[in-house]
């Protein structure tokens, strides 16, 4: 049996909880991890503990409960701030997930900055989310959202990249790695450019943050999003990293509890950074429970991540390409891709797919994967994906290809 060279992935495995049910009496073969992952025990211990031992408001109160509440949910906040190499924890603004970090964007940046005009680039791979964010601002103020082709092999065409950017946009947004194709841009360059041009970065991390080393000083962006339930931490917590001069100059998204220094009848200041940005009362469990994921990534080393993705990118291309009628989109190189890999077999409609794999335990993404865009450039209404973390193995690899054979017997392939 193979096993991983960077990781003990068998002891990995023994941290998720979830990993030892059955699906319809099979081994359950988690093969989602780009639409969310599963929690350590440490994760789902630090949220336990939050609630059933100093369950209390951050930033409220002085009893003893408010103050340990938020001791650790500022303690969070420098953990994820430096996993990702933000020069400071005040640039690093507590929201929903990339979504809402896009929109915060939107609202408190693009719409003061973005004039009739103007142009906003983006590219054919994005994630909606980092699209219709751009629409939005660009149908009401009369600005133009343009669109980065790719290449056969799923690439960056990064010519019409240059072009696009030496007519000076006011933004550009771009996504670090395609939740999709796998692709992973070269986001440092197409900063660099962003900013010789003038323009302001934002580079979307949902699909990076939890799988590579990233570090956002030399990235050199403005702005960079991610989620925490895509690295192991809660849902409806994640994290906007912005350029301190540009979050100053920014109006706050939303007005409240806390995002306030005074308020009185005839109006209202402004908190510091970052809470100007953080209205009410924030996800406190969910934003210590992302800084838990964090400490158990970086104890495990995201260079260790890294290495074990590609182990099982390169296995997984090799041995799922010799499946009849099985197409493969994106880089053939899994240097060059995240854990990603969307592909079609024969005529199964991916969702039918998704549904035989589910009865062997295996699950996958069918769909549009909230990239209709891409499918368009594709040409085709959907696809499947499989994707991969750190407590998956070669051996579910060879699971997966044993049921998209299963799969191809069934139709006749």
């Amino acid at each position: 049996m193979l096993k991983s060279e960077a990781l003990n992935v068998e002891k990995v495995r023994a941290d998720f909880p979830i990993l030892n049910r059955k699906v319809h009496g099979k081994r359950l073969v988690y093969l989602d991890n780009a639409a969310t992952t599963q929690k350590p025990n440490v994760v789902i211990d630090t949220l336990v503990d939050y609630y059933s031992r100093y369950n209390a408001n951050a930033h409220r109160s002085v009893h003893t409960l408010g103050e340990e509440a938020t001791a650790a949910f500022e303690g969070a906040r420098k953990t994820v701030s430096r996993f990702v190499g933000a020069s400071s924890p005040e640039e690093l603004i507590f929201v929903k997930g990339t979504t809402d970090a896009t929109n915060l964007v939107r609202f408190a940046w693009a719409e003061k900055n973005v004039k009739r005009g103007d142009t906003i680039v983006t590219t054919l791979m994005e994630h909606h989310s980092n699209i219709v964010p751009w629409q939005l601002v660009a149908k009401k103020k009369g600005a133009e959202v343009k669109y980065v082709g790719l290449n056969k092999d799923g690439t960056l065409k990064m010519d019409e990249f240059e072009d696009a950017i030496r007519e000076s946009p006011a933004l550009v947004a771009v996504t670090q790695c395609s939740n999709v194709l796998g692709t992973i841009n070269d986001v440092a360059r197409i900063c660099r450019l962003a900013h010789e041009a003038g323009a302001v970065s934002l580079v979307d991390g949902a699909q990076s943050a939890p799988h590579m080393p990233v570090d956002i000083s030399k990235l050199g962006t403005d702005f960079f999003a991610f989620s925490a339930h895509k690295m192991m931490g809660p849902t409806g917590i994640g994290a906007l990293y912005g350029r301190k001069s540009l979050l100053e100059g920014m109006d706050p998204f939303e007005g409240g509890g806390d995002m306030i220094k005074e308020v009185h009848t005839s109006g209202a200041t402004w908190n510091d950074l970052p809470y100007k940005f953080e209205a009410g009362t924030s996800n406190i469990a969910g934003a210590i429970g992302f800084g838990s994921a964090a400490n158990y990534l970086s104890e495990i080393g995201m260079d260790k991540v890294r290495r074990h993705e590609v182990e099982l990118l390169e296995y997984a291309l090799e041995n799922l390409s010799k499946v009849k009628g099985m197409t493969i989109y994106g880089p053939e190189d899994a240097d060059q891709r995240g854990g990603v890999l969307s592909f079609n077999l024969s005529d199964v409609h991916p969702h039918d797919l998704a549904t035989i794999l589910d009865e062997r335990g295996i699950a996958i993404r069918s769909g549009h994967h909230c990239a209709q865009p891409l499918m368009e450039w594709l040409e085709v209404p959907a696809t499947s994906r499989a994707s991969f973390y750190v407590y998956n193995s070669f051996d579910d690899v060879d699971s997966l290809k044993e049921g998209l054979e299963k799969a191809n017997e069934m139709f006749g392939a």
